[in-house]
This record gives structure tokens, sequence and C-alpha cells, in this order.
């Protein structure tokens, strides 16, 4: 399009600008999984921005400047990161990552104070900042802390949240695949209730394919998941974690991806159904209790619960879930 101006014969003319609609993740924790998180995020495309908050200032601008480094080989994107709160204005989504390091031995509720205190310090600034963004708690325990983030930050259920079984239930089918030699995302199967020693496998309602895992036979009875196969399965779930910790100090290339999985679900408003931690409201009679439930994710967070059936067994199993977290929570006076 041209048209014509004084002093010159022709000129193009410029079009009106359109307002590019962008995203903004905010990390906050620049270790090991917020780190890896913001890699996963620029790798899957998942944001237009990402921002790092930590308290060690050379740490978050070193990893500002080697994520940075990469974009070339990315979706275009924009790394910052700062020591200051400020960093995280107008976030979309904010990934909590920060807490106290898991040591070898040491359970998930056994971080519960250190961790509760970082967030009474830190969440209420960024969400002073960031007050329309959807909060996700990554740190452990994830459903203390979230119960106790809801409180502190006043948000709504629906607005924040817990990473809760997300990485479980992938770690839950990556065993089933395995032992039943099925792709892994033929599986279809859920860890439900606390993020830790009491949390359970959904077997009633899990599916390979179309088949109900209750009654999948396998190949001439190979692979068949038998009552001791499945209770090995579900104790390797549980115990997977602890033995990463030891040998490498801590989980964060699986829990990152589990993050961006999280993350994407939101900013492009897919309605997932993920297992994430989120309160509770008379969830098969049980209420005031943040604990991992398939939940219909989307831009506003979580959209709702999904009341999947469940044997006899299994209810109990998440009453029991429900209990240690609310012990725990009643601790430290939540």
């Amino acid at each position: 399009m041209v048209e014509e101006i004084e002093g010159d014969e022709f000129a193009l003319s410029t079009p009106p600008s359109v307002p590019r609609r962008t995203s903004k993740l905010g990390i906050v924790g620049a270790g090991a999984v917020g780190s890896t998180m913001a890699y996963a995020a620029l790798m899957r495309g998942a944001a237009r921005t990402v921002a790092l908050l930590d308290v060690n200032r050379a740490k978050v601008e070193a990893e500002v400047l080697d994520l940075s480094h990469g974009i070339q080989f990315m979706s275009m994107a924009e790394v910052i990161g700062s020591d200051d709160v400020s960093v995280m204005a107008d976030c979309d989504v904010v990934m909590f990552t920060a807490g106290a390091k898991q040591k070898p031995g040491q359970s998930r509720l056994d971080l519960a104070e250190a961790t509760i205190s970082l967030v009474r310090k830190v969440l209420p600034g960024i969400v002073e900042v960031a007050p329309h963004a959807v909060y996700v708690m990554v740190t452990n325990p994830v459903d203390v802390v979230t119960y106790a983030a809801l409180k502190i930050s006043g948000l709504p259920p629906s607005q924040l949240f817990g990473s809760g079984t997300v990485l479980d239930s992938s770690r839950l089918r990556y065993l089933i695949a395995r032992h039943t030699g099925v792709a892994v995302q033929n599986v279809h199967a859920y860890v439900a209730g606390e993020h830790g020693d009491t949390e359970l496998p959904l077997w009633s309602s899990a599916t390979i394919g179309s088949v109900p895992i209750l009654d999948w036979a396998g190949a001439d009875g190979a692979g068949a998941l038998t009552r001791e196969v499945r209770d090995g399965i579900a104790r390797e779930v549980v115990e997977s974690a602890y033995r990463i910790i030891e040998g490498k100090g801590a989980t964060n290339y699986a829990i990152a991806l589990a993050g961006s999985r999280i993350i994407e679900a939101v900013l492009k408003d897919e309605r997932r159904i993920l297992p994430v931690s989120s309160l509770l409201d008379d969830y098969l009679g049980m209420s005031d209790v943040c604990l991992s439930v398939p939940s219909i994710i989307g831009a506003s967070g979580v959209m709702d619960r999904l009341e999947v059936p469940m044997s006899s067994d299994e209810i109990l199993g998440m009453r029991r879930s429900a209990e240690a977290v609310r012990s725990v929570a009643r601790r430290f006076g939540f």
C-alpha cells in the first residue's frame, strides 16, 4: 500500500499496529527444579516471556544468561530474572518452586516448616504485582504448602493449586507401560490423594486403551497386572523420588516436564484433565483439605474436579491421605 507525500513521489504507508498477544510465565526459585522448568517451558514454546525470581541474584542472573544464549535454538522468547519481586509483574502463570531442599531419607512432610515460612515471606509480594496470575505450587510438601498458600494469599481455590500427583501419575503410567509392553501414551491411570507416602493409584478406573486394567491379561498372559504386580508398581511410584534424591540430590527433569504441561493447559486454555492438588469441597465427603484428584485445568485455573469411580478401598485410602495432610497442616496452625 502506497500514498503520495510531500517531498517524495511515493512512500510506503505504515499499517496500523496490532497488539500482539503475549504470555508471561513466572518461576519462583532458580534452583534445580526452577531452572529446569524454565528450560522445559522454553523448549516447548509455552510462553513468550519467562521471568525467574530468586533471592540469590548472582545465581538467577547466571541462569538467565545461560538460557538466553540458547534462544536461537528454541521458539522465540525473552528470559528475564532478578532478586526483586517486580520481575514477576503481570505474569499469567506463576510456578512456585522455591523451598527447602529435601535430604536423603527425609519425607516431604518434614520439609513443611521451612517451606511454609518461605511462602509466607515471598508470596504476598508476588500476588501484589501479579494479582490475576494462576499460581501453581510445586515445592514440597505440595498439599500442605498449597493449603497454607491459599490461607496466606487469600486467592480463590481455582486460582491457586498445587502440581499434586501429575508427576506421580506419569511415573505410574510409565511403570504400567514397561510391565505390559504397550506405549505409555495408551495407559490411562491416575494417582490421587497426597503427593507423598499415602498417595494411591486409582486402579478401579485405570485402562490400557479401552481395557480396564483390572481385566488386563496381556498377550498369552504375559504382562498381566496381578494384585502383587500392582502393589509393587504402587510402591515404586512412591519410593522412586527417594531413590532419585539419594542418587543425585534432587528430582528435576520429570517434574519440570510435568510443570510445563500444567503451564500449557493454563496458557492455552486446554481444559486438560490433570490430577492437581486443590482445595476440596465435599469431594466424596472430603472438604477443607488440598489433595490431588483428576481436575479440568484451563485459563482460569482449576475449573472443575471430576468424581471418578472409586472402590471402597480407594475411598478409604483417600480419607487416610486427607487425614495425613490435615494433621501436618494443623501442626503449623492451618
